[in-house]
């Protein structure tokens, strides 16, 4: 019993000792990497992957998965940049591509729950059908944007305009999962479907609005990478998918749906996968061999993490049982009275 005190624990907060391994092993490979101004600036560098985990997180949550996020920055980064181009106002250029993301969003909303398509497998298709929609508005045309696009730059009270936008995000993240009637279910469904459908819980609904929200928070993280970039590409938002999914699961959440946390689980597995990207570059690793060693290093930590959600999911049990036989024998009845 004292070994599963002490061991629970640390399973519970493995996230938080990775990353904080993680930052001390790259501190003493370099010592420019603990200095504050780096570590700011992985803090802001990350916010637009922040951005797609925390809608990555609601979606996986219901045991689904969105790997149409990166062509939903596209379609929001296209729209923005042909709008610019057209003269049209920076803000209304802005407010269409949020529209346009958070549409695509309603798409595999639609797909999923309302057809009934396997998330996998509707999201993939989104996610080529997308990235056509953005080459066909940009005409794989690079696009150098205004000066008053570089909002990415300013601050907000002291905060970097993204880092400010990120955390607004996520507060409204826990609030919406932790404390209203439609969070908590969401968490009910992902820890059983079946259940939750005859318990009446709107299942469609609830499946279809985690995508939205993913497409919501994918179009704010085109908006934020294209401001950072300076220029909307055809590269925008590729591969980033991947690196949403690692985030998430890194700070806890199961591919398997029902357990996982914004904050403050997904944002370290943000700041983690951030980091070691920026470790590596300060290590001066091949820039042909950053992502493969990126992937086998994230590869690696999400497989020890699915370990430790086994072996934690095994102590919890093994408590239930021992505190069940822990309960002592029944009491004696007394004796009847004598007659």
């Amino acid at each position: 019993m004292t070994s599963n005190r002490l061991t629970m624990p640390i399973l519970r907060n493995m996230p938080l000792i990775l990353f904080v391994l993680v930052f001390v092993l790259f501190s003493l490979l370099d010592e420019r990497f603990f200095r504050l101004e780096n570590f700011s600036n992985i803090v802001e560098t990350s916010a637009f992957v922040g951005l797609l985990a925390v809608g990555m997180t609601a979606v996986l949550l219901t045991g689904g998965i969105d790997l149409s996020v990166g062509a939903t920055m596209y379609i929001t980064a296209a729209v923005v940049g042909t709008l610019l181009q057209q003269d049209v106002n920076y803000v209304v250029a802005i407010l269409a591509g949020i529209i346009a993301g958070t549409a695509w969003g309603f798409v595999n909303a639609f797909l999923i729950a309302k057809v009934g398509l396997v998330p996998f497998v509707a999201t993939l298709a989104t996610l080529t059908v997308g990235r056509g929609i953005g080459l066909l508005l940009t005409e794989s045309r690079q696009f150098i944007l205004p000066p008053e696009m570089a909002y990415a730059a300013t601050d907000v009270f002291g905060i970097p305009l993204p880092v400010f936008v990120l955390a607004l995000v996520v507060i409204a993240a826990v609030v919406f999962l932790r404390f209203t009637p439609m969070g908590r279910q969401i968490y009910a469904m992902g820890n059983d479907r079946e259940a939750a459908k005859k318990a009446g819980l709107h299942v469609v609904r609830l499946t279809g609005s985690v995508y939205v929200i993913s497409g919501f928070c994918a179009s704010l993280a085109g908006v934020i990478a294209i401001s950072q970039q300076g220029s909307v590409s055809a590269g925008i938002g590729e591969g980033v998918e991947f690196r949403a999914i690692a985030a998430a699961v890194l700070g806890g959440t199961s591919l398997f749906g029902g357990v996982g946390a914004v904050f403050p689980g997904t944002i370290i597995g943000v700041l983690l996968v951030q980091m070691i990207s920026t470790g590596l570059v300060y290590l001066q690793v091949d820039l042909y061999l950053q992502d493969m060693v990126a992937a086998a290093v994230i590869f690696f930590a999400v497989f020890v993490d699915a370990q430790r959600m086994r072996l934690l999911t095994r102590l919890e049990r093994r408590n239930i049982r021992v505190e069940k036989g822990d309960a002592g024998p029944p009491e004696p009845k007394p004796a009847p009275a004598p007659s």
